[in-house]
Parts: structure tokens; C-alpha cells; sequence
């Protein structure tokens, strides 16, 4: 029978090409832990995720514990059994979890990975410059690399905020939309007051004002907000797309393969926001190329939107042999496209190393 033989964990440093600003931290290169897996036939599978401090009660030390438990756990275990053990504590690490189930999918050849034809999937970028000049500079430029969705992190200054939007929304015309995200940094009151007071020319979304756990706050600024919110650190599960359905003016929930388990959970999950009658948004900035290749895969039958699986742009350096296609702002996969790891750039990368085999 069939089993795991081999089970590699590394922590990866990606520097970042310029800083990446959120409302909970500034980040200057991502972390992700890297599991690579084989079993007894020799076939072979990778996964990462990146763990953001200050994003959920995850911390990057559970998480590299939780993988050394799991990868003890599951070695020699068939790659189904492997799974239901690691899914089976899932609530414990949901990034952790996620990278070790994923990467037995890969090895497993999920059909969600086959890329059957060529087709572009656009993504979003951030604008990151403060002063009005700086904003219509960066948003030329990035009309000019064929972007055509925004994000604008807010969620510091109410009136500061909503003075930076409007500059933004100047700048951009009807040449774009813009997708607002606050982090969840705004209080109930702050939220209301921003959100009440937005002209929603152009703005497709307000993303997550209030503390993920906060579900009255969030939706007191839903029925105040003169745009559809969208929710996001709160979505892990088929009950909390229930729940958040139930919730007047959110319009979307945005899914992170990091924090929902596995590829098939995560693309069941997409179908079920859609099901309750929301629009289904994908994607990781914090994510690695792996991540976002991942991503880029379950969206394809999944999400017709701008993907947010974008973070593979943010390093100065790739992890692909065969870089994930990307032109004019869209992921470009060609048909059968599978990438290879780059041993030397994973090499580069490493600060740590477990490994483990039968």
C-alpha cells in the first residue's frame, strides 16, 4: 500500500522588493514554511504558507511545532490517512495544517491543478504612495502594467483615510475599480463613520473594518456602509459562509487557502459563497509563489473577479524553475502548465530544516 516516505519542512526568508504597509504591521520579507512530501512510488508534492503575526492567535513557533508533530504523526501513513490526522486538529494551525494537506493533494495530482487550457486570470496590486502626487504617479504606472483593480489599505485615520480614497478615486476615473481594506483595524463607531460617509464611485468592496471576531460590529457597519463589505479573517469554514450570508450588505467573502484546510475544501468553499448568493474573492497577498500558484489553480472554475493572490510579485525572488506566468497584470498559466521548485533559490532561501524518513 501506498505511503508516505519522506517528509521535508523548511522555513524560507523572501525579502521583499519594497515594504508591504498593513493596518497590524509592516512586513519586509515573508516567511513561509515550505513542506515537501513523497511516497513509496516516488511520486512527490510541495505546499507553503505563510503565518502573518498579528493576523489571527497563530504564531509562526505553533505552527513549525505543529508541522514537526504532524510530519511524525503521518510518515508511513497513507496519503488519506495522513490528511484526516493533520485535518483532524485542524483548529489548532489552520496555516500549518493547510501547507502539510495541500502538499499531499499535490503528490496526490488533484484535478484542481490541471490546467487544461490557457487563460488569463487578472489580479489586483496595491497602492501604497500617501501623498496625492505619489498617487497619481503609482497609479499611471501601475494602469500602464495592465492592472485594472486597486486595493487601498485603510483603517489608521478616519478623515485621513477617507481624504486618500477620494484622491485615489480622482486619479483612477473609470479606469479601474478599488477594492478598500481595513485590516480590521477600525472600531464599530470608526467603521460606521468611514463607511457612511464613502462615495461609492468606482469602489467595489470595503474589506473587514472590524476585529474578525466581532460579527455585530462588522455587520453595524454592513448596514451603514454605502458599499457591499466583504469578510475575510472570519472565513474558515462552510458555517461561517453561512453566517456571514445572513448578514445584510455583505455582498463578498474573500478566501484564503492558507486558513481553509486543503485545495477541495478551499474550492468547495468558493462554490458555497456563491451558493448563498454572495461573490466568491481569492487570494493571499502574504503568499509565496507556491501559494499563489496554488490559488491561481482553484480560482480558475471557481472566482471571476481580480485575484488577490498576488504575493508571489512582492519578493525579489521566485521559487519556480518555470516562474508562474504572469503579463499585464494576469496569471497566464499555459494548458498543462506544473511548476518545478528551483533547488537553488529554495536553497538560498532556507534558514531551517526538518526532515523526516521511512
Amino acid at each position: 500500500m501506498t505511503h508516505l516516505r519522506r517528509i521535508r519542512l523548511s522555513r524560507l526568508r523572501l525579502p521583499l522588493i519594497r515594504p508591504y504597509r498593513l493596518s497590524y504591521r509592516t512586513f519586509d520579507e515573508f516567511e513561509p514554511y515550505l513542506v515537501e512530501v513523497e511516497d513509496s512510488d516516488g511520486r512527490t508534492g510541495f505546499a507553503d504558507a505563510h503565518i502573518s503575526p498579528g493576523s489571527s492567535s497563530e504564531t509562526r513557533e505553533g505552527g513549525w511545532a505543529f508541522c514537526l508533530a504532524k510530519m511524525d504523526a503521518v510518515l508511513g501513513k497513507t496519503p488519506e490517512e495522513a490528511k484526516a490526522i493533520v485535518l483532524a486538529d485542524f483548529a489548532s494551525s489552520k496555516v500549518a495544517a493547510t501547507a502539510l494537506t495541500a502538499a499531499i493533494e499535490v503528490l496526490e495530482g488533484s484535478d484542481l491543478l490541471d490546467v487544461g487550457d490557457a487563460r488569463s486570470q487578472p489580479l489586483l496590486t496595491p497602492i501604497n504612495a500617501l501623498e496625492p502626487e505619489a498617487i497619481v504617479a503609482e497609479v499611471e504606472e501601475w494602469i500602464g502594467q495592465g492592472f485594472r483593480t486597486f486595493k487601498v489599505k485603510v483603517g489608521k485615520d478616519v478623515e485621513a483615510d477617507l481624504a486618500r480614497v477620494a484622491v485615489i478615486q480622482k486619479a483612477v476615473g473609470e479606469r479601474a475599480t478599488l477594492r478598500l481594506d481595513a485590516n480590521r483595524a477600525f472600531s464599530r463607531a470608526q467603521g460606521i463613520a468611514f463607511a457612511s460617509r464613502l462615495d461609492p464611485s468606482g469602489i467595489e468592496l470595503f474589506e473587514q473594518p472590524c476585529d474578525s471576531d466581532d460579527w455585530e460590529a462588522n455587520a453595524a457597519v454592513a448596514a451603514a456602509s454605502t458599499v457591499p463589505l466583504m469578510l475575510d479573517e472570519p472565513i474558515c469554514t462552510l458555517a461561517d459562509i453561512d453566517r456571514a450570508a445572513g448578514i445584510e450588505g455583505v455582498g463578498f467573502c474573500k478566501l484564503k487557502l492558507k486558513r481553509f484546510g486543503s485545495l477541495q475544501r478551499l474550492a468547495e468553499g468558493l462554490n458555497a459563497v456563491r451558493a448563498n448568493g454572495m461573490s466568491p474573492v481569492l487570494g493571499d497577498g502574504l503568499g509565496s509563489e507556491v501559494q499563489g500558484w496554488l490559488e491561481a489553480c482553484v480560482a480558475r472554475d471557481t472566482v471571476d473577479n481580480a485575484g488577490e493572490f498576488n504575493g508571489f510579485l512582492k519578493p525579489r525572488t521566485g521559487l519556480f524553475a518555470n516562474p508562474l506566468p504572469f503579463v499585464d497584470g494576469e496569471v497566464r498559466m499555459p494548458a498543462g502548465y506544473r511548476p518545478q521548485l528551483d533547488r537553488d533559490a529554495v536553497a538560498r532561501a532556507t534558514t531551517a530544516t526538518h526532515e523526516l524518513v521511512a
